[in-house]
């Protein structure tokens, strides 16, 4: 079965297809990085407008790389929230657009539960009952995941998703955005045990919380700058020798530590907690090294991540849940509706 997936849920113009919920046959994506560089985040109108202008050639760019036609289409897969609910609008609409012309399928996709699927494309099969860790700029979610469509969520978010904090941070130590790439590329050249940061436990709750560690980022750097103690460069002749002296690599590596201590201790207490069989990540954040080398480290379970081209937003994903779906007998009308704040069930 080929399935088109559609993603524009937030600042990537994405489509996909991929067969039988497992291979890709091709995979378009047209960031807006370079759009909202300037402003330091998304700007909503701005996405929703670059959707309008680029969601037609990426479809025929999938189709054409996939080397298919339409009538070589199954189903049409989209997401339908959460996200911006213009970004959104464009790819739905135009979805409900193809299926009623093509004669297709059409599902609506939960953009959280697209990203948990990222593990079934390629690789092997994960197995249940599984834990899954999905950190992404809007996201901070745990689930229990027991079956296709069978979850429990078991925390999430207080306040700032990981991926927010990692942006907010970034701008903060101004490494620029997206905030994921650069805090990681600065914390490579940090000194370990320089910076020591706080974490945000919540008690045994399996929440999430960040607000607080950008708060305590905030503060630090203030506090260093007025005190002439912050280096801004990394690689400075001799910066490193002198008594006193923070880089701002060293903020963003105490930074990094920080929130991947949370993310893993909770991720492990959960996997122990509720007897599962493996651990899942997905999500942009999953793409992080450190994430992904302290998940395999500390937590005693098979631990498993897409390659970080489908952590990210991607159209694949999409198509690839919408897969498993219609398998199930799921199926959306004509009047499918954007959900920016929809829930995974």
């Amino acid at each position: 079965m080929n399935v088109l997936g559609i993603e524009s849920s937030c600042d990537e113009t994405a489509a996909a297809v991929v067969a039988d919920g497992r291979h890709v046959m091709s995979s378009i994506v047209a960031s807006q990085v370079e759009l909202h560089a300037a402003y330091g985040g998304i700007v909503p109108e701005v996405a929703s407008r670059q959707h309008l202008i680029w969601i037609i050639p990426v479809v025929r760019q999938a189709l054409e790389e996939a080397k298919i036609g339409w009538a070589d289409l199954n189903a049409i897969a989209v997401t339908k929230g959460p996200g911006l609910a213009g970004s959104l609008l464009v790819g739905v609409n135009a979805a409900k657009a193809i299926a009623l012309a093509r004669g297709l399928h059409l599902i609506g996709i939960n953009h959280i539960e697209g990203h948990i699927y990222a593990n079934w494309i390629y690789g092997r099969e994960p197995t249940f009952p599984l834990l899954c860790l999905i950190v992404s700029g809007g996201h901070s979610d745990l689930i229990l995941m027991r079956g296709h469509g069978d979850y429990q969520l078991l925390g999430r978010t207080r306040d700032d998703a990981a991926g927010e904090a990692f942006d907010k941070a970034a701008r903060i130590l101004k490494l620029g955005y997206p905030g994921g790439p650069a805090i990681q590329a600065a914390a490579d050249k940090g000194r370990h045990g320089r910076v020591r940061l706080p974490r945000a436990w919540l008690g045994q709750s399996f929440d999430f919380s960040f607000s607080g560690l950008k708060t305590a980022v905030l503060r630090l750097t203030e506090d260093l700058s007025n005190r002439g103690l912050l280096v801004e460069e990394c690689d400075g002749e001799g910066q490193e020798e002198k008594a006193g002296l923070v880089t701002s690599c060293d903020l963003a590596l105490g930074f990094e530590e920080a929130v991947v201590d949370v993310l893993v201790e909770k991720t492990r207490r959960a996997a122990e907690d509720f007897a599962v069989k493996e651990v899942l990540l997905a999500g942009g954040v999953a793409s992080n090294t450190l994430l992904r080398s302290r998940m395999a480290e500390r937590v005693p379970l098979p631990v498993f991540f897409p390659p970080p081209r489908l952590c990210t937003d991607n159209a694949a994903m999409i198509a690839s849940c919408g897969y498993f779906k219609l398998k199930q007998g799921a199926r959306d009308s004509l009047d499918l509706d954007v959900h920016p704040n929809l829930k995974l069930a």
